[in-house]
């Protein structure tokens, strides 16, 4: 399923998505924020799929609240204003509801939304094979599935691969895991990412992959229990 928060400065509209989340199953709400200082503190450690954003809230516009989140997700912009459409198609949102919609057009929005998430994830899950990585003043070539465990030291990184020797990139933990298919790997502790295929087993929060044990740090836990045992 896709996963979603909704933000909207007003209680009544958070509802009214509630509701219409709760009769279909394409999208899973995860959460709903009436303040977006507290909604973009959020996605910085949990990131979603797709946002239902209303546009004019008094602290912070929708418009301006998506060009500053990190991370990319589709955006399905409400408001009861019909001048900001043209703005919001501009940033490449999924949809624009004018409010008060109904569930009918509620749904042909999240049937939008559907249809980019399964094309943008075949796209990249036929496209990537390999990684382009640069070590020093050369691209290094590494096949997705040879990589072992990646370790983050400072501002570079150790990318242990099979029967090879590691690369030593000057990269980030933030700028690799963007990189690689999301639904191969998983970030187990602020040092560490693995590929999920190369788990063997897990216990007392350590993960044995790679010929390594790795920890599994606290603040990670829980995500990474609700993906090993999907």
């Amino acid at each position: 399923m896709i996963t979603a928060i909704a933000i909207d400065d007003e209680p009544p509209a958070l509802k009214i998505i509630e509701n219409f989340c709760a009769r279909q199953n394409t999208v899973s709400l995860i959460k709903t924020f009436t303040k977006p200082q507290e909604a973009l503190k959020y996605l910085r450690k949990y990131p979603v799929d797709l946002l239902f954003l209303d546009i004019q809230m008094p602290s912070l516009s929708g418009l301006h609240f998506y060009k500053e989140i990190e991370q990319v997700s589709m955006v399905i912009f409400t408001t009861a204003f019909s001048e900001y459409a043209v703005e919001g198609f501009n940033l490449n949102a999924i949809d624009y509801l004018l409010k008060p919609f109904t569930f009918e057009r509620f749904m042909l929005a999240v049937n939008k939304a559907n249809d980019f998430h399964v094309y943008a994830h075949q796209k990249e899950k036929s496209a990537q094979e390999y990684l382009f990585i640069r070590v020093d003043y050369s691209l290094v070539k590494i096949k997705i599935s040879e990589i072992l465990f990646i370790e983050g030291l400072d501002d570079y990184l150790q990318i242990y691969l099979a029967d090879q020797k590691k690369i030593v990139p000057r990269m980030t933990m933030k700028a690799i895991i963007s990189k690689l298919p999301a639904e191969e790997f998983i970030r187990v502790h602020r040092s560490f990412i693995v590929p999920l295929k190369r788990i063997e087993h897990v216990r007392n929060k350590i993960v044995f992959t790679g010929g390594r044990q790795i920890p599994l740090g606290s603040s990670y836990e829980d995500d990474f229990f609700k993906v090993f045992k999907e």
